[in-house]
């Protein structure tokens, strides 16, 4: 419900403005009750009204000179009248005992006599009035400058000059900027009046224009100042006579770059001479300036430009154009312009009560961008944590309090101006409640969730309205041991949870939560304190980050201290990139600003600061562009070329320079040329704008040129290329007919392509403009392919083997084709291999030989450029040893990825050296090899290079994302995911967000980082019975990519609840939990089968372990004599052997390992294999296949494990792809039994794989005769930390294997390799004694127990590990079950046989 609708839902009760109040007190954002204007009413209503207070007049800056009087004017107005006082520099003026200085009625500062001197100046400053009205507050005026002259002093003085009649004339007097309205000049000692013809311009300098005999005379300039005048040298002008003879012009005064505030006036000073006498125009960004569009505009003078009213639009680039008819020069300067501060949205007065947070709104331009800055009641508020300046110019008061009452005030303030605006805060009295029942306290409010800058609260309705549908809710909080308390509403009435934003890493804060109904506010909760998660303090980003171009190759870097962040500031790093690379380059920087040289010229650039303190790197600020100066070319223009046309003109053609020495835009091209007998005689053409040709007419007959272009950019003319010749026609070729014949024609046959070689026409008086090529089986009129009139050769490729093809040859021009030629050929068959030549019968001319093939390039290299760049350069060794290209050859660049492995090439050509293969894909490894080819003749393809793209940031998001519980922990959660399909690099890691709103700002979700390419992770400590939505992020070294969508989880209702489509553990009734006051289970869930036969089972199992043990007792007490020969004998039999090979008389029972497969080894710590994927532990893929953890075991892993989110644990692990089928495992956990001293293996049906003879043969060889009981001693010796491996039998059927292991001594916690976790709030637990305990891995019904710790000797290859990864989801039949216990009776019947003997 929004505050408008709840105020009209309240206008029937008696005290509507009361109720208004209290609901405005209760919006979201703490938005004001009321701005600009008087607050509700009504009978007996005692509110306070806001009380106009504000300047009537403020004071300007002002221009003064010594001795003179001055004042400041101020007057401000207000109910009673303010006292007034004024500040010079920050410090109140005392005017009581001022002689010079004094305040006058209305509140004006008037100085009677300004003191100014070389070493005293008093009176020069910043002032500024300050109004206070004792009841109310105080507001200050904007800030004036007073500047006072200085003594006069000449920059530069007058020179004697002359001039022609008819041009113009310029004296020189230059004084200082504050002297200049104090100059004026005089003529023979007289003052000289200023018209039309005569100006001065703002310098001082004087300029006629239209000299007449008249202007000739004694001239000098004067400054005033207050004191006696001082005077310029005393020069003469002369007038001369017109010239008979053509001068150069000159220009005797250029415009220059001027900075101008809007409103002013600006004046662009131009005055060129020569002869004859030149006219002045202006462009203004290439367009002409044109003086009648407008009354602004004025032509003074000389041919001085004046712009009167000065706007912003007027800003650009102004050239001055000089042109007499024989001659132009121009020149160029640089209107800049400013504007004062203006606001365009004031701050309003504001009603609000206390707890509120409030905004006053600033909108202010300006330029340079305006600097802001808040005042109350005349003092500078100073950003804290509850006064805040936000969106760059708005100030927020946070948690109000009654001494924020008073008068605020926005003063904004840039290099040319400053400016002031104000409002009233009135913090108002709560409404009292009316007659009614008032809630009680909200019940059981909790912090749900709890991260570093958020805590999101919940809260169950009051005991006295348990429905509480039309309750809306008010939290209060506040940091604790601070007074300041704010206030967070709830959005609809009903709701009973809110997120507290913009908190701070591990702090205290203390919360209450009221509820409100139509009669007012209820009871407040008990206080609940909570206290945020810590985060590293990291420094913020720096402020205020800017860029300026300071020369063609540097740009200066500027920025501030950053705001947040905890501790100081050790340095800066300054990072920067060229634009359109990837290729950042970073610099260490010990101070607020830096220079950065070496730039290339006009290319655009980004930078970005990084703070750093003593925990690091923090916040990078955003990047900011900006473009170095441009400067002239660096490189002659490419590929000029020559066309002669006629006997009288020749086209000219060029590509620009390479785009890296532009060095800005080029504006046009200069083009000189010369007869080659006349090398100093050279005329000169310029190409404005982007053309690349230009025809150079009335040319001499029969003649050489000497060409040569150079580009040009606004800063001058770059270096020209090399002159380049051509030689005019003798006489003009003939185009008013078709060409004639050819006068040859040659063909030469090949088995797929045929060779045509011909000669022109005989006639060489008519344009030949190409030749067109017509071929086809049995007609020439299927193909046509026309080529340049300079070619005399042409292979026809993709033609069938011995076919029959006629093909005819025809000159064309502009008029037409000529007349065709024949020729037939026949191609060769595919098995023809022989290089004999097929030559035309009756041919006139020698056939042409098959060209030699040319040398392939060499030294090709790749050099990467950017994520889907790279540049191929290679040399020609057939080239001379500056390696130009005079000739027409051109080069095929091909190249090809190997993934996938048919890739095709792709081809393109090149006519340089160099060539820019584009649309690659980001991180992938390219080969590229280039051929060259020459008319008819190529070389072979060169050896390859290869280069690898740069990386990209993931341009998709991860895949498959899923979201399992963990099976017994209904507040732990597993969410799984795939890598993105386009990576476009390394994965390094991911980011998980989560939340329980989906619609929430992705800066408002709970972050957990995962480090590595692991595609697993665990998350902790849910609210139960709560959706959480989550999103993946992946992330490699250039950046984030983008999000996947949001996946929905709802977390199981109760702690027992093992969340949808999950079973509970069946533990059976002989488990024991392995650590003491644990009540979590381990254990799998169960199949459906009857109870009776589990039991049956699981008690057969039972004695059947039992038999066992006491027959491995017996049986190893007759065997201590001959132990060693043994041992020996058992590692024999597991190789192999069927029978004992110690003495023939002693035919020994078989072991009580029956139907044994292999002894496997897993340590529970990390593998040692370094592919973080490819983990340890067997974790399945789905819900139902998770092992719950102990509890117990499961807390004291998360006391030894750091909570800090971003640091993950170590043991992290992952779930495997690609397992087989097999039936499932249950980790048997036995009672403690007295340790045996050997476990021997005796022969079996199946055959023991090496691996298992291997490590049989390794126990038995043990010189010392160690047990898996001394290796746990000598281990805890060692390191009592370490963590214990686990041994797996896997069984060749279940029921048919069993082994019974010694169970050691109490040793050290071992702990569950559980999934990375990070909990949301630091979780204690107790810390119990851990027994280890020993387990043997046997076919169950089905059902799976997580290994427990046991000792044993070596741990096992990784092959054998990842097999015990393999789940299964079968169970078995009662039929089945039933034969099994029969097979048990047996088992049964021999090991009694066994014992009696």
């Amino acid at each position: 419900m929004t505050a408008e609708q709840g105020a009209r839902r309240l206008l029937g009760t008696s005290s509507i403005w009361l109720c208004c109040l209290l609901l405005l007190g209760r919006q979201e954002h703490g938005a004001a009750a009321a701005r600009n204007g008087s607050p509700p009413q009504s009978p007996g209503a005692n509110v306070r009204t806001f009380t106009p207070f504000y300047f009537l007049v403020e004071p300007v800056d002002t221009l003064s000179v010594r001795g003179s009087p001055v004042i400041l004017n101020c007057s401000a107005y207000s109910e009673p009248s303010p006292k007034i006082e004024w500040k010079k520099d920050g410090t109140f003026l005392n005017l009581v005992s001022d002689d010079r200085r004094q305040l006058l009625p209305d509140g004006s500062l008037f100085i009677s006599s300004v003191v100014h001197s070389k070493h005293n100046k008093p009176d020069e400053g910043y002032y500024q009035c300050v109004a206070t009205v004792e009841s109310l507050g105080t507001i200050v005026s904007r800030t004036a400058k007073l500047t006072v002259a200085g003594l006069p002093r000449f920059a530069s003085q007058p020179e004697p000059s002359s001039a022609y009649a008819g041009n113009s004339a310029v004296l020189n007097c230059e004084v200082n900027a504050d002297l200049i309205p104090f100059v004026r000049w005089e003529q023979n000692r007289q003052p000289l009046p200023l018209d039309d013809r005569i100006l001065k311009l703002p310098s001082g300098t004087l300029v006629i224009g239209n000299v007449t005999e008249g202007d000739g005379g004694l001239y000098r300039c004067i400054v005033e100042s207050g004191g006696p005048p001082k005077y310029s040298d005393e020069v003469e002008l002369k007038v001369l006579p017109d010239p008979e003879v053509p001068s150069n012009l000159v220009f005797l005064k250029q415009p220059s770059s001027l900075v101008r505030v809007t409103g002013q006036s600006a004046v662009l000073p131009c005055v060129a001479v020569g002869f004859p006498t030149p006219a002045i125009r202006w462009m203004k960004n290439e367009e002409a300036v044109d003086m009648e569009s407008s009354e602004r505009l004025v032509l003074l003078a000389g041919g001085s430009l004046e712009i009167s009213d000065v706007t912003e639009d007027d800003a650009g680039t102004y050239f001055c154009i000089a042109d007499n008819g024989n001659e132009t020069i121009e020149a160029q300067a640089e209107l800049t312009v400013q504007a004062p501060p203006e606001f365009l949205k004031q701050p309003a007065n504001i009603y609000a009560h206390e707890s509120m947070d409030i905004i006053f709104e600033c909108e202010v331009t300006g330029k340079p961008a305006p600097t802001v800055k808040w005042v109350k009641n005349g003092d500078v508020v100073i950003p804290s944590d509850y006064f805040k300046i936000v969106k760059e110019h708005d100030l927020q008061v946070l948690g109000l309090v009654k001494s924020d009452e008073g008068f605020y005030q926005c003063i904004a303030e840039n290099d040319v101006g400053n400016a002031q605006a104000g409002a009233q805060l009135i913090i108002l009295e709560h409404a009292p409640a009316t007659t009614g029942p008032l809630p009680s306290a909200p019940r059981d409010v909790v912090a749900s969730l709890v991260s570093t800058r958020f805590i999101k609260l919940t809260w169950r309705t009051p005991a006295s309205d348990p429905h509480g549908d039309n309750l809306t809710y008010s939290v209060f909080y506040t940091r604790e041991g601070i007074a300041r308390e704010r206030i967070e509403n709830t959005s609809r009435p009903g709701e009973m949870q809110v997120t507290i934003q913009n908190l701070m890493p591990a702090t205290v804060y203390v919360f209450r939560v009221m509820a409100h109904n139509k009669h007012g506010s209820g009871e407040s909760s008990a206080p609940l304190r909570v206290e945020t998660q810590p985060e590293v303090q990291l420094p913020g980003p720096a402020p205020n980050i800017r860029a300026y171009a300071s020369s063609p190759t540097s740009i200066t870097v500027t920025w501030e201290t950053p705001l947040s962040g905890n501790g100081e500031i050790q340095n800066y790093k300054l990072y920067y990139m060229e634009k359109g690379t990837d290729k950042e380059q970073d610099v260490d920087v010990g101070s607020h600003s830096y220079i950065i040289n070496g730039l290339k010229k006009y290319t655009e650039y980004s930078f970005r600061v990084v703070a750093y303190n003593k925990h690091g790197p923090g916040v990078s600020t955003q990047d900011v562009a900006v473009r170095t100066l441009s400067d002239v070319p660096s490189a002659a223009p490419q590929n000029l070329s020559l066309e002669v046309r006629n006997s009288k003109s020749i086209m000219i053609h060029w590509q620009p320079p390479p785009l890296a020495t532009q060095n800005g835009q080029i504006t046009g091209y200069k083009i000189r040329y010369r007869k080659a007998s006349r090398k100093s005689d050279v005329t000169e053409t310029l190409v404005i704008g982007t053309q690349l040709t230009h025809l150079v007419e009335g040319l001499d007959r029969g003649t050489e040129y000497n060409f040569r272009v150079a580009a040009l950019t606004i800063n001058g003319t770059g270096p020209a290329t090399d002159w380049l010749s051509a030689e005019t026609f003798e006489s003009d070729l003939d185009e008013t007919h078709v060409p004639e014949v050819p006068s040859s024609l040659h063909v030469r046959p090949l088995v797929t392509s045929i060779v045509v070689s011909w000669t022109p026409p005989e006639n060489q008086n008519i344009v030949v403009r190409g030749y067109a090529i017509g071929y086809g089986i049995g007609s020439p009129h299927a193909q046509t392919i026309k080529v340049d009139y300079k070619q005399r050769y042409y292979t026809i490729e993709n033609l069938d083997p011995s076919s029959h093809y006629v093909i005819t040859l025809k000159a064309f021009n502009n008029v037409g084709e000529g007349i065709p030629l024949y020729e037939s050929a026949v191609t060769r068959p595919h098995t023809d291999t022989s290089e004999v030549d097929l030559f035309v019968i009756n041919a006139p001319y020698t056939p042409v030989p098959d060209p030699t093939p040319m040398m392939p390039p060499v030294g090709v290299q790749a050099s990467i450029l950017s994520h889907d760049t790279i540049r191929i350069t290679w040399a020609d060794n057939s080239l001379p040893k500056h390696q130009k290209i005079t000739d027409s050859r051109y080069y095929t660049v091909r190249w090809k990825t190997n993934i996938p492995a048919n890739t095709k090439y792709k081809n393109a050509n090149a006519t340089t050296l160099s060539y820019l293969v584009t649309g690659l894909k980001p991180n992938t490894l390219y080969e590229f090899s280039v051929m060259v080819t020459k008319g008819r003749r190529s070389s072979t393809w060169s050896m390859t290079a290869h280069g690898t793209t740069f990386e990209l940031v993931p341009t998709s998001p991860p895949k498959d994302v899923t979201v399992v519980s963990k099976e017994g922990k209904p507040r732990t959660i597993i969410v799984n995911w795939q890598p993105p399909s386009e990576a476009n690099g390394k994965i390094t890691g991911y980011i998980i967000y989560y939340s329980t709103d989906v619609n929430a700002e992705i800066h408002d979700w709970v972050i957990e980082p995962v480090v590595g390419n692991r595609l697993t992770h665990q998350i902790q400590e849910l609210t139960l019975d709560t959706p959480y939505y989550f999103k993946i992020q992946a992330r490699n070294s250039k950046g984030m990519g983008p999000m996947s969508e949001a996946v929905q989880f709802r977390t199981p209702k109760a702690s027992g609840s093992a969340g949808k489509g999950s079973r509970l553990p069946d533990l059976g009734p002989d488990y024991k939990p392995p650590m003491s006051g644990s009540n979590s289970p381990h254990g799998s869930p169960t199949s459906p089968l009857d109870s009776n036969m589990l039991l049956v089972i699981i008690v057969s199992v039972g004695v059947v372990a039992v038999v066992v043990v006491v027959a491995v007792a017996i049986f190893c007490t007759r065997r201590t004599s001959s132990h060693q020969k043994k041992k020996r004998a058992a590692c024999k039999s597991v190789n192999g052997s069927h029978k004992y090979k110690g003495n023939s008389k002693d035919v020994k029972p078989p072991d009580l390992w029956i139907h044994h497969e292999r002894l496997e080894l897993k340590p529970i710590d990390k593998s040692p294999d370094p592919n973080p994927i490819m983990t340890d532990t067997p974790i399945p893929r789905n819900s139902q296949d998770i092992t719950p953890v102990d509890n117990s075991m499961d807390s004291n892993i998360h006391q030894r494990r750091n909570s800090y989110r971003g640091h993950e644990s170590e043991d992290s692990m992952s779930t495997l792809a690609g397992r087989r089928g097999m039936r499932p495992k249950m980790m048997m956990p036995f009672d403690s039994q007295p340790p045996q001293q050997s476990i021997r293996n005796t022969p079996s049906t199946d055959t023991m794989p090496a691996s298992s003879s291997q490590t049989c043969c390794a126990d038995h060889q043990d010189p010392e005769g160690a047990t898996s009981s001394s290796y746990l001693a000598s281990s805890q010796e060692e390191d009592s930390g370490q963590t214990l491996p686990t041994a797996h039998v896997r069984p060749s059927h279940p029921l048919k294997s069993f082994a019974v292991l010694a169970v050691p001594p109490p040793g050290p916690p071992a702990y569950d390799p559980a999934l990375p976790s990070t909990p949301l709030l630091s979780q204690q637990a107790l810390n119990h004694h851990l027994h280890s305990v020993k387990t043997a891995s046997i076919g169950t019904l089905g059902r799976s127990r997580p290994p427990m710790p046991v000792v044993v000797p070596s741990a096992p290859e990784v092959q054998e590990t990842t097999r015990m990864l393999e789940d299964s989801e079968s169970s078995y039949e009662p039929d089945e079950l039933t034969k099994e216990m029969a097979h048990l009776e047996g088992l049964m019947k021999d090991l009694n046989a066994i014992t009696t003997a």
